[in-house]
């Protein structure tokens, strides 16, 4: 799943992402409000983390944006300030969650997924089409009703390709999805990944190549 950092301070968002990495989520960082709003028009994120102390506009602003022009997605606000007084500012702007610092790695990566849990819902966050089942929130694969093994990377792969079934993929955006601080992602790593995906999936879904497009995700048909 796809993540939104947003946190200025670099010291704290490199902890941050190394945490969410190991917890094979992708994430993408940026350092102010404005550059969050303008990363929502042009990308999907499964969730927002938020630092309250940015520069500019604070992490309370930006979830009041984001609420006013009815953005649904879910938000966890990061910050020092940990008052009864604060929680319930957060969360009568629109938060989803409040997580004081200093915290765990793994308490953010929980957090995370029950956020995700209660946004997607019980049955939403199942997709199922053919012979295949696809549990966003559980991330695992099942084809014939038998679980699938995938590495971390080809399950972000797809993930971005589920979420936009029947819909061109570009490369560059699965480029974006798979890529984390410590390892950057090639056209060629990502044409692996796809290579891999398709093996795992065998006759149950189809990802067809779009020359010079990106790829799509596709039902099987039956025979």
């Amino acid at each position: 799943m796809r993540l939104l950092l947003v946190e200025d301070d670099d010291i704290v968002a490199d902890a941050i992402l190394r945490g969410l990495t190991a917890a094979n989520y992708s994430v993408h960082r940026v350092t102010s409000a404005e550059a969050a709003q303008a990363a929502i028009v042009d990308e999907e994120f499964a969730l927002a983390v938020i630092d309250v102390g940015l520069p500019g506009a604070d992490g309370l602003t930006l979830v009041r944006r984001l609420r006013s022009a009815g953005k649904s997605l879910p938000t966890l606000i990061l910050t020092a300030r940990c008052t009864l007084t604060d929680k319930v500012k957060a969360l009568d702007l629109g938060a989803d969650d409040f997580l004081s610092k200093p915290f765990e790695a793994a308490e953010l990566a929980a957090r995370c997924r029950a956020l995700m849990r209660r946004s997607y819902g019980a049955a939403s966050g199942i997709i199922k089409f053919n012979r295949m089942s696809v549990d966003l929130v559980g991330r695992q694969l099942c084809i014939d009703e038998a679980e699938v093994e995938l590495t971390a990377r080809e399950w972000l792969v797809l993930e971005c390709l589920v979420r936009r079934m029947g819909l061109i993929v570009s490369k560059e955006r699965l480029q974006q999805t798979v890529a984390s601080p410590d390892h950057d992602v090639t056209p060629n790593a990502v044409e692996v990944h796809i290579s891999r995906l398709r093996a795992k999936l065998g006759t149950a879904a189809i990802i067809r190549t779009l020359r010079g497009l990106g790829y799509r995700l596709e039902e099987a048909k039956s025979a």
